[in-house]
């Protein structure tokens, strides 16, 4: 039997051909594995290469301009460090559109910490649109230039700042782009501000009104009770709306506006004169009583909202509403109608515009049309207008007119992108303003 096996084993041997069933699968699984092993030791080689690389590579000394080295000095006692090319600069804002920038631009000069200073407009353009960066020259020297701006930031004049030290050449040229961008905003005008077209309207209104809460004493020092009370841009937006609709339902210019609201309380819905009170024959629904006598009573006059209206005065403007009937009130925005019945513990900054603008519009008749007697009056009554606070709204209300007709005329276009037409206040023809 064994050697019957033995003798078939010898006469057949073991064959392992390519004909045999299976062979062509383990062909190629044997292939793929000695790939796929390749590609492992190649990644593993690769690897450890780079990392050996990014361990051990010394990045060759970078090309420094002796320009902007900083010098370390000694003079009369104490230390400077003045740039070498004698150009030190504060980066102290960049903003999306040019009104803000303008305003900001106006603002810094006004500030007694730099008075004196330079400050630039430089326009970056981009497929989204330009930004605008404020700079601002400061002494050649770095430690006095870090102690102005650090007061200009704990006095909430700016958010941050960085410092540059550019070439004299590249100053120049922004002198010059910052000329163009001051001609742009100082041309006199006689705009009719609700001519204009009402997005672009809007748009200058809200950033105008952003502004001016930005900047007040109150909230750049977040002071009581201004403190968190900024407005937000659509918070802003739908203020200047509603300023528009109304003075164009009362037919009183929107500059107007724009004055006493800036002189009242910068737009901020804060209440004023807390301690404010009158004398009256005897209470009314809504009153709060502070003392009694015989035959009167001393109640509480403080003043509310962005317009300051006195709580004697809101009564007085509501019963100016409900006796209009000269005016159909369906035409206003239904967030800007007065209800029936006044509740002193719920009025809207709307509806509070709306009594800003009849009672505006009832001293416009009053002096027949006489726009510095109604200003006056707003603050003083119109037995005895304040001249000085028509003096000062008239101030705010030229200006704000200038800027927004010019940003707005410009619908949204940078000032380098557009060939203005302006009026001149003083003759009666227009020139253009070349980019």
């Amino acid at each position: 039997m064994a050697g019957t096996l033995q003798d078939t084993l010898a006469s057949k041997p073991l064959s392992f051909s390519s004909s045999a069933p299976g062979w062509e699968e383990y062909e190629r699984f044997r292939r793929r594995c000695i790939v796929l092993l390749s590609a492992v030791v190649a990644a593993w080689v690769v690897a450890s290469a780079l990392v050996i690389w990014w361990l051990f590579y010394v990045q060759p000394m970078p090309t420094i301009s002796r320009n902007l080295v900083p010098q370390v000095l000694f003079e009369d006692g104490r230390t400077v460090i003045p740039m070498p090319n004698g150009n030190l600069l504060g980066d102290v804002g960049t903003y999306q559109n040019d009104l803000t920038a303008y305003l900001r631009f106006d603002y810094l000069q006004d500030i007694q910490l730099i008075a004196g200073s330079h400050v630039y407009i430089v326009t970056k353009e981009r497929k989204s649109g330009p930004l605008y960066t404020l700079y601002v020259q400061m002494p050649n020297d770095l430690m006095k230039a870090y102690r102005i701006l650090g007061e200009l930031v704990i006095n909430g004049y700016i958010h941050s700042y960085d410092l540059k030290s550019p070439p004299t050449s590249e100053i120049l040229r922004w002198q010059k782009e910052t000329k163009l961008f001051y001609a742009a905003y100082q041309l006199p005008v006689r705009e009719q501000l609700l001519q204009l077209p009402r997005a672009a309207l809007t748009s200058a209104v809200a950033q105008f009104i952003l502004f001016k809460v930005k900047t007040d004493r109150r909230v750049r020092e977040r002071l009581q009770p201004a403190a968190g009370k900024e407005l937000s841009t659509d918070d802003a937006l739908n203020f200047a709306a509603d300023m528009i609709d109304v003075a164009q339902f009362y037919k009183i210019p929107l500059s107007m506006l724009l004055g006493i609201g800036a002189m009242e309380n910068n737009y901020l819905d804060i209440r004023g004169d807390l301690k404010h009170a009158i004398w009256k024959r005897y209470a009314q629904p809504g009153d709060i009583v502070l003392r009694r006598k015989p035959g009167w009573v001393l109640v509480s006059n403080y003043s509310v909202g962005p317009w300051q209206i006195t709580r004697e005065t809101l009564r007085y403007a509501h019963n100016l509403y409900l006796e209009d009937t000269k005016r159909n009130y369906n035409k206003l925005p239904p967030r800007l109608r007065p209800p029936r019945m006044l509740n002193f513990n719920h009025i809207s900054t709307g509806v509070l515009t709306t009594y800003a603008g009849l009672l505006l519009r009832n001293l416009l008749d009053y002096f027949h049309g006489n726009v510095a007697e109604a200003e006056g009056a707003y603050n003083g009554g119109p037995r005895d207008p304040n001249p000085k606070y028509s003096a000062g709204v008239e101030m705010v209300a030229n200006y704000a007119r200038r800027v927004v007709a010019m940003a707005a005329g410009r619908k949204g276009n940078a000032v380098s992108q557009t060939r203005l037409v302006v009026k001149e206040a003083s003759a009666g023809g227009s020139r253009p303003l070349a980019p």
